[in-house]
C-alpha cells in the first residue's frame, strides 16, 4: 500500500469512497479528509456532491467497469458505503452487482484494500437486532435489501482482497465521539445503536488497521 506523510506527520493514503453522497458516506469523506487522506468520490450526480469540498469527484455509476477503473487509478484503498432504497416487494441487486464489478475492477487495477459497510442483520448477525427489528422491520421492510447485502458479503469474502466488512447497529444522527464496541462474538447481544459519525471514524480506521482484516465486526455503542 502506498503511503506518504503530511506536514503534521500523519500517514496519508489515497482512498476511493463509493456512496459518498449518502448520510454516512458524507461523514466518511469528511473524516478521511480531516486526517489528511486524499479522497476520491465516485458519484452519479455531482449536484448532490456540492458539500464534499476537498474530495476529487469522478462522475460515474458504481456498477460500470470503466467508471470504476478510472476512479481506482492510483488508489490505495476503497471504502464502500453504498446503500439502496427500501424494496419490500421487489428483488434488490444493486449492492451485489456493484460489489462484483468493484472487486473485478480492484483486481484489475491492483488495489487490495476494501472496507465495506453492510449492517446488522447481514450474515451471522441476523437475529441480533432486537425484537422489533428482527421480527418486524427486517422481515417486512428490509428482507430484499438484506438478501442482497448477504450476496454482497459473500462476494467480498470470496474476493481474495484485503477486506473488512463493517456491520453497524441501528444508525442515528447524534454527535459522535462515544466509545465504539466492535463485536465478532454476538452471543447475548441484541439491539444497539450507533451514530453515523462514529461509524465513519471506525470505517476510516480500517483503511490502515489490520485488527479486523478479513473479519466482519458489528459496531455499536
Amino acid at each position: 500500500m502506498t503511503t506518504s506523510i503530511d506536514d503534521n506527520g500523519r500517514t496519508r493514503r489515497n482512498i476511493l469512497v463509493l456512496g459518498a453522497t449518502g448520510g454516512t458516506g458524507r461523514l466518511i469523506v469528511q473524516d478521511a479528509l480531516a486526517r489528511g487522506h486524499r479522497v476520491t468520490a465516485l458519484v452519479r450526480s455531482p449536484d448532490k456532491a456540492g458539500d464534499l469540498q476537498g474530495a476529487q469527484l469522478i462522475v460515474g455509476d458504481a456498477r460500470n467497469d470503466a467508471a470504476l477503473r478510472k476512479a481506482l487509478g492510483g488508489q490505495d484503498a476503497v471504502i464502500s458505503s453504498l446503500g439502496t432504497a427500501l424494496s419490500p416487494f421487489r428483488k434488490v441487486t444493486t449492492l451485489s452487482t456493484s460489489t462484483r464489478a468493484l472487486v473485478n475492477a480492484m483486481k484489475a487495477e491492483g488495489v487490495a484494500r476494501l472496507v465495506a459497510i453492510t449492517g446488522i442483520g447481514a450474515g451471522d448477525s441476523r437475529g441480533h437486532g432486537g425484537f422489533v427489528y428482527d421480527r418486524l422491520i427486517l422481515p417486512l421492510l428490509l428482507r430484499n435489501v438484506y438478501a442482497d447485502k448477504n450476496r454482497q458479503e459473500a462476494i467480498i469474502r470470496d474476493s481474495g482482497l484485503d477486506w473488512v466488512i463493517v456491520r453497524p447497529a441501528m444508525l442515528n444522527d447524534k454527535p459522535g465521539g462515544r466509545a465504539v464496541r466492535a463485536l465478532t462474538d454476538l452471543s447475548g447481544f441484541h439491539g444497539g445503536t450507533i451514530a453515523r459519525a462514529d461509524v465513519a471514524s471506525f470505517v476510516v480506521d480500517q483503511v490502515s488497521d489490520d485488527s479486523f482484516l478479513r473479519r466482519a465486526p458489528l459496531i455499536t455503542w
